[in-house]
């Protein structure tokens, strides 16, 4: 296949992939179509739905409801049904395994890339690249706003330059869900296939780097916690006996007000939010019910857990005070983690050698959270290294925004850098 015609493909996947965002636990089209591409390429092993997660450790999962409706869309755009029926109840993602040249004397190697999309809509606008080519998303409400479809489409193509190359070990390349919700990270950094990784890579599209640069390792990772608090109070009419009820919607006010009030701590940056709240039923009546979604982050794990302590007694306190109960549920998680500069370093070589990188930022500061962390802790506790690498990407809106979009000259840019590293890894063994 030639140069063009290799780009030209990556281009049809990324595009698919646009034009079919799915959220956590939902990626059943994104899944099945990952698998029918790896089928195509010939992985020595492929691994869909239940056998690629730890299925206890998932978080976020939606309702059956919801589920099956997602699903079903996935079957009606195409997907191959008898990949969807392993999928089916939300056991999303995939593991696909290649051995290269003597893979019991070389090391194990990973790269982890997610594949969720962002439930907001995505511009209609003319100057808006995928609605003015065709590929924007036919899902109302969805769209790949973070460039998960990228990333995606970056992880086939390694599997198929490593494929093709004298690559001396083994290559795992983990197609994860529910980044987004911080919910799918857990479930493959528990799974078996983590367990023999020795060193592993994960990567990131755009972070405000340009077309042509590559950031050899990122850090600065918050760790975070998502929580949604569930007030319940007792209902009366607030007209004729306002002194009857519990007010559920004044405790979760009371509530919102007290998170922003934790003390921050002098060991470093931390965050909390009140992203989402909602409550009671009309004007005349005293609500019964309301909710608070929010999050927590710290700069280290134990700065976050510093954070969440102090939110749920707030929580807690708040539902005492207004006589109401309160059920508080963690809906995604991650922890913090460090790119070790083994690998940062062998990253920032390969990439000063490759066609199409203009530029090498040896480390920046992420800024945000990211769960690809668990599965970078799990490699460092068992004694390997990970990192962090972003892949730089002209995009004319920022990320989460409804313009976001990425430059498709960065997919065989970012190809190249990690399969060069992935295979510099396996020769130097770090």
């Amino acid at each position: 296949m030639s140069q063009q015609a290799e780009r030209d493909r990556l281009v049809e996947i990324r595009r698919d992939l646009h034009r079919h965002p799915e959220p956590a636990w939902r990626e059943f089209y994104t899944t099945a179509k990952i698998a029918e591409e790896l089928e195509r390429i010939g992985v020595d092993d492929r691994y869909v739905g239940p056998d690629a997660i730890a299925e206890d450790a998932r978080m976020a999962v939606p309702d059956d409801e919801e589920l099956t409706e997602w699903y079903e869309q996935a079957r009606e755009a195409g997907a191959d049904d008898e990949i969807l029926q392993q999928l089916e109840g939300g056991y999303t993602g995939a593991v696909a395994v290649i051995e290269g040249e003597n893979p019991e004397e070389g090391p194990v190697v990973g790269l982890r890339v997610d594949i969720d999309g962002l439930l907001r809509a995505e511009s209609e606008d003319d100057d808006h690249e995928p609605a003015a080519e065709g590929f924007r998303s036919e899902h109302d409400g969805a769209m790949h706003a973070c460039g998960h479809d990228a990333h995606a489409t970056i992880g086939l193509g390694v599997i198929e330059t490593i494929k093709d190359s004298d690559f001396e070990g083994t290559l795992k390349v983990f197609f994860q869900p529910g980044e987004e919700m911080i919910a799918g990270g857990k479930s493959m950094a528990e799974s078996d296939h983590l367990a023999d990784v020795d060193y592993l890579l994960a990567a990131h599209i755009g972070l405000d780097h340009p077309t042509g640069e590559i950031v050899a390792g990122l850090g600065g990772f918050l760790a975070v916690s998502h929580f949604r608090a569930e007030f319940e109070g007792v209902p009366a009419h607030a007209g004729g006996e306002p002194n009857a009820g519990e007010n559920a919607v004044q405790a979760m006010a009371t509530a919102v007000q007290n998170l922003y009030a934790i003390a921050r701590h002098e060991d470093g940056a931390t965050r909390v939010n009140a992203g989402k709240v909602g409550g009671g039923t009309a004007t005349n009546i005293i609500p019964e019910e309301a909710f608070v979604e929010g999050e927590v982050r710290g700069e280290t794990t134990e700065l976050k857990d510093y954070m969440k302590e102090r939110a749920e007694r707030v929580l807690e306190s708040a539902a005492e005070m207004h006589g109401c109960e309160v059920d508080i549920t963690t809906n995604g998680e991650a922890p913090s983690a460090e790119s070790d500069e083994e690998l940062v370093s062998i990253v920032g070589d390969v990439a000063g050698q490759t066609e199409g990188v203009e530029n090498v930022v040896h480390r920046d500061e992420l800024g945000g959270s990211e769960d690809a962390t668990y599965l970078m802790r799990a490699v460092q506790r068992n004694g390997g290294k990970a990192a962090y690498v972003g892949v730089g990407t002209d995009h004319p809106g920022g990320h989460h925004t409804a313009t976001f979009d990425v430059d498709e000259a960065s997919l065989p840019v970012g190809i190249d850098v990690l399969a060069g590293a992935i295979r510099d890894i396996a020769d130097r063994r770090p």
